[in-house]
């Protein structure tokens, strides 16, 4: 009679086990698109972030570079635009970009974005996707077998355009005599100009140097007296870059330099190092301290080298110029280029 009793235990066990699992199936499916759609929704909501991220910088890029609202939207509205969210490029309105003033309370907080304060120097994007925005809801693949057919992610992000306090460190070597010389000056007086016509309220200090270097002028913002200070300069002597740079530093770090401004050196020559530190050295401090410097050469004879591993040193960038209208434009274009930070 035993065998027939186990025979028996074991079917009763198998139906049971078989009642459970028809019971369980609906749940089991239902746990399973629940993670498809949570996991759909994790990677539209990441790359709405990354879009309007995207959009915000782009709009502050173009807003320094521009002076112009209307360009900077558009630049942000095209980036938003570049990068897809649930497979498709993000749409934003024109009211989705919105302008303002955008400052820090303290040196190691928050910035706060006030919408239509002045100075502007903010961009704040709405990258949406819900049923108002231009690009609608984003499907779910499973959500409407429980009523929920779509969901509606909503992302914001702040991009600020920072102050810079900027010591230009310039050459007045003997290789520097005549035409070039010249050039400078007016390179001089087309940046500041430059700086001039531009919302940030930006500090300038000056340094030059042959065989020695000094400190022409002290942070300021009487953009005047360094006009005046390098229309003095004259040429002569050898090609101190190092210790030039050395004062550049000085010159950004010492009292008047502001908590919230980014120190930026903007460090040009004509020729090459040849006397005092090498210039590696004082960028790897510049660098410790989170100062950019910003090289230019100028003229076939110009220390390229160097001067492009100084800049590399620093995150700063290496520019060249053949002739005087080059390097008034490239102090130009550098005047232009203001550092932005997302702040949101």
């Amino acid at each position: 009679m035993m065998p027939c009793i186990t025979r028996r235990g074991k079917t009763q066990r198998t139906g049971a086990i078989m009642i459970l699992a028809a019971f369980m199936l609906p749940v089991f499916l239902f746990m399973a698109a629940m993670a498809v759609d949570v996991a759909w929704m994790q990677l539209v909501r990441t790359e709405l972030r990354t879009a309007t991220d995207a959009a915000s910088r782009a709009g502050a890029k173009e807003l320094s570079s521009a002076q112009d609202v209307p360009a900077a939207r558009a630049a942000a509205i095209n980036a938003a635009l570049q990068n897809q969210v649930a497979g498709v490029g993000l749409r934003i309105a024109g009211s989705d970009v919105q302008f303002g003033s955008s400052t820090q309370a303290t040196p190691n907080g928050g910035f706060a974005f006030v919408q239509g304060a002045n100075p502007i120097n903010g961009v704040r994007v709405n990258g949406r996707r819900t049923e108002s925005s231009l690009a609608g809801g984003v499907p779910l693949f499973f959500g409407r077998v429980f009523g929920v057919a779509r969901f509606e992610p909503e992302q914001t992000a702040v991009s600020t355009v920072l102050d810079r306090d900027i010591c230009l460190v310039l050459d007045r070597s003997g290789s520097m005599a005549g035409s070039k010389i010249v050039a400078l000056k007016a390179a001089v007086v087309d940046f500041l100009g430059e700086l001039e016509s531009t919302f940030p309220n930006e500090q300038v200090a000056l340094a030059s140097y042959s065989t020695s270097s000094r400190i022409d002028h002290e942070l300021t913002n009487d953009y005047t007296a360094i006009r005046d200070s390098a229309n003095r300069f004259a040429a002569n002597g050898r090609t101190a870059i190092g210790l030039a740079l050395q004062d550049g530093i000085s010159a950004i770090t010492g009292p008047r330099q502001r908590p919230f401004a980014i120190p930026t050196i903007v460090l040009m020559t004509d020729g090459n190092h040849n006397q005092g530190i090498e210039p590696i050295i004082p960028a790897r401090d510049a660098s410790r301290q989170g100062i950019v410097v910003h090289t230019i050469t100028f003229g076939r004879d110009a220390d390229f080298a160097r001067m492009r591993a100084v800049a590399d040193e620093t995150g700063g960038t290496h520019f060249h110029a053949d002739t005087a209208g080059d390097l008034s434009e490239i102090f130009r274009t550098i005047a232009r280029t203001l550092p932005v930070l997302l702040t949101e």
